[in-house]
């Protein structure tokens, strides 16, 4: 007999559905357990920019937060959405069944694998090579060792095993077409893991510092990446969140969480 306690399938959860971009598009999201989406998921689909056709995957999707947000901004745009938790890929599924998603739902498809697998197995699990013109990616972002939360499902989603970026960035380095875009969000303290990552796959490396507010150090980075360029590294002026002591968002970073302007690379170049 098992007596570890029912699993997540086993357990009814609580769910949200929650507006973004001033209502343009929902998700669906568990209350309670899990990792919730928010800002940092609208700054990442923010650096997808462009309005032509275009390919795109968000690996580790969760609920599909990020790729629903490129979706709902880009017309031409066919996003999947990657997601190893069958609980969060049922999220994910929700949330593109929504009728308040329709307008672009048949643009927007859910894989459920895992993003860490190479080869055969990763191809056999639908990440196919050399399709996308971007891949995005919000990894988990805090030290493996730190679990301190009692939801395994939070757990699983925020904190990082070691060569994570490894595995993930060679993962979006095959499913990306040569030129492609890679873009992510991360902690500060992951620059050199991100950089060490990329290696021969990605150049043209573009790093944005994120700040709470003007003074106080940076708590987040956007970091954007081309597959097979040669450029160097550019350490790009810091987006600076809040204007004063308050919460009210910078105008620009309103505009970029709501869906009203995309952060492009500033390189237009892909060599």
């Amino acid at each position: 007999m098992n007596d570890a306690g029912p699993t997540f399938a086993q357990t009814a959860v609580t769910e949200t559905i929650d507006a973004f971009h001033y209502g343009r598009f929902h998700v669906v999201q568990p209350k309670g357990i899990g990792h919730r989406s928010g800002m940092d998921a609208m700054l990442l689909a923010a650096l997808v920019a462009g309005e032509g056709p275009m390919r795109v995957a968000d690996l580790g999707a969760g609920a599909g937060a990020a790729g629903l947000a490129v979706a709902s901004r880009i017309e031409k745009a066919e996003v999947l959405l990657v997601e190893r938790s069958p609980l969060m890929a049922d999220f994910a599924r929700k949330s593109v069944a929504l009728a308040s998603n329709a307008a672009f739902a048949g643009r927007v498809s859910v894989l459920e694998a895992d993003v860490s697998l190479s080869g055969r197995a990763r191809i056999a699990a639908g990440l196919i090579d050399d399709v996308h013109d971007h891949v995005i990616m919000n990894p988990p972002f805090n030290d493996g060792a730190d679990r301190r939360t009692p939801d395994a499902l939070k757990a699983e989603a925020h904190a990082m095993d070691d060569d994570l970026f490894e595995r993930w960035i060679k993962t979006a380095s095959a499913i990306i077409k040569p030129g492609g875009q890679l873009s992510l969000i991360a902690r500060p303290e992951s620059i050199a893991d991100i950089i060490a990552a990329c290696g021969h796959r990605f150049g043209g490396i573009e790093i944005t510092p994120i700040h709470p507010r003007a003074g106080e150090s940076a708590h987040r980075i956007l970091v954007t990446a081309i597959k097979g360029s040669r450029a160097r590294l550019a350490l790009r002026m810091p987006l600076v969140m809040h204007d004063g002591p308050h919460h009210a968002f910078t105008s620009f970073v309103n505009d970029l969480n709501n869906g009203r302007a995309s952060y492009p690379r500033l390189s237009k170049t892909r060599n």
